[in-house]
C-alpha cells in the first residue's frame, strides 16, 4: 500500500537542492551515534513502530554512508547492489558505506572511505554537504548518511566483492512519494513492516529507502 495520501511530486532545480541542503544540514555528528541513553528519532520504526523497542536493546553499531547525489541536468542519486555472495543483505540496494572504523577521523570520512574502497569514487569528485538525522536499524546498527554534491566526470571500480553494480536513479523520482510504499515481510516470526520503492527492476527497500524518505522530509518540506 502506499506509503502516505498522494502528494505533488517533489522536484527541485538542482542548485536549489544543493543549496537547500547547505542551509539546512550541517557536519555535526548526530547526538547518539554512540549514546544508548539516546534514541534516534528516525529508523526503521518509522514505517513500524515496534522495531524500536526491539532496536533500543541491540548493541550499538556506528556506520555511515555516502548519499551521492550527482550535479547533472537532472540530478541522479548514486546507488549500489549488493554483492549476492554476502552473508548480511545480499543483493540488497544500497548506499556506499559501512561501519565507522577507529581511525576514521568522524562519518564524513567513513563514508568517503567506503565509497572508494566499494565501488571507486575519488573524493576529489565529492562535496560534503551535511548529515542527515541519525537513523537506527532493527539490528543496532546507528547510520550517518552523509549528503554530498558529486560532480560529474567520475569513473568508476566496483569492488566485486562487495557490490555487483553502481547505478544511478534520478532524484525527483525518489523523492516523488507517489512511488513509496509501505510493504511488509515476514521477519523472525513477525510481520515487519517497511517502506520500498520501485525503479525499473530494483527494488529500493528498507534502510534505504527510510533514508532517502528523512531526505525529502529535511530538504523538500518547508
Amino acid at each position: 500500500m502506499k506509503a502516505e495520501a498522494k502528494q505533488r511530486p517533489a522536484i527541485l532545480p538542482a542548485a536549489e537542492f544543493f543549496a537547500r541542503s547547505r542551509a539546512r544540514l550541517t557536519l555535526d555528528v548526530p547526538p547518539g551515534l554512540t549514546d544508548a541513553s539516546v534514541t534516534p528519532k528516525r529508523g526503521d520504526h518509522d514505517a513500524d513502530p515496534v522495531m524500536r523497542k526491539i532496536a533500543e536493546v541491540r548493541p550499538i553499531r556506528p556506520a555511515a554512508v555516502l548519499v551521492a547525489v550527482v550535479d547533472r541536468p537532472e540530478p541522479t542519486v548514486l546507488l549500489t547492489q549488493r554483492a549476492q555472495h554476502l552473508p548480511d543483505h545480499p543483493g540488497q540496494v544500497s548506499f556506499p558505506g559501512g561501519k565507522i572504523d577507529k581511525s576514521d577521523a568522524d562519518p564524513r570520512a567513513s563514508a568517503l572511505r567506503e565509497a572508494e574502497e566499494e565501488i571507486g569514487l575519488d573524493r576529489s569528485f565529492v562535496e560534503p554537504l551535511g548529515y542527515l538525522d541519525l537513523y537506527m536499524t532493527t539490528l543496532g546498527y546507528r547510520i550517518v548518511p552523509l549528503i554530498a554534491r558529486v560532480k560529474p566526470g567520475f569513473d568508476l571500480t566496483l569492488n566485486e566483492n562487495e557490490v555487483d553494480a553502481a547505478f544511478e536513479v534520478p532524484l525527483g523520482f525518489l523523492m516523488d512519494q507517489n512511488n513509496v510504499e509501505r510493504h511488509a515481510r515476514e521477519w523472525q516470526g513477525m510481520t515487519r513492516h517497511y517502506y520500498a520503492i520501485t525503479f525499473g527492476e530494483r527494488y529500493i527497500w528498507g534502510v534505504t529507502a527510510g533514508i532517502l524518505r528523512n531526505l525529502h522530509d529535511r530538504i523538500y518540506r518547508d
